[in-house]
């Protein structure tokens, strides 16, 4: 017994004769410098709040530490600390 050979069939493609429009390419240079530029000081300021909020909670939690009691500080940091 013979085995038939199939001739395999290919779809063909269709080809992409318009090339896709980006968004970059349909905004001017001088639209895309500005909006590069104002994506900048938004990331600039974001970092700058977060810095500050940082800060703020290292000194509210020094301020927290600074009013404990001694019993608080011992039952906190127990017998961590070092010994002089």
């Amino acid at each position: 017994m013979a085995k038939k050979k199939q001739g395999q069939k290919q779809a063909p493609q269709p080809k992409q004769e318009k090339e896709a429009v980006t968004l970059a390419d349909q905004l001017g240079g001088d639209v895309l410098a500005k909006l590069k530029l104002a994506k900048q000081s938004l990331v600039a300021e974001e970092q700058a709040k977060e810095e500050e909020r940082q800060a703020r909670q290292a000194f509210e939690r020094k301020q927290r530490e600074k009013n404990m009691s001694f019993e608080e500080l011992l039952d906190q940091y127990g017998d961590k600390g070092s010994k002089f």
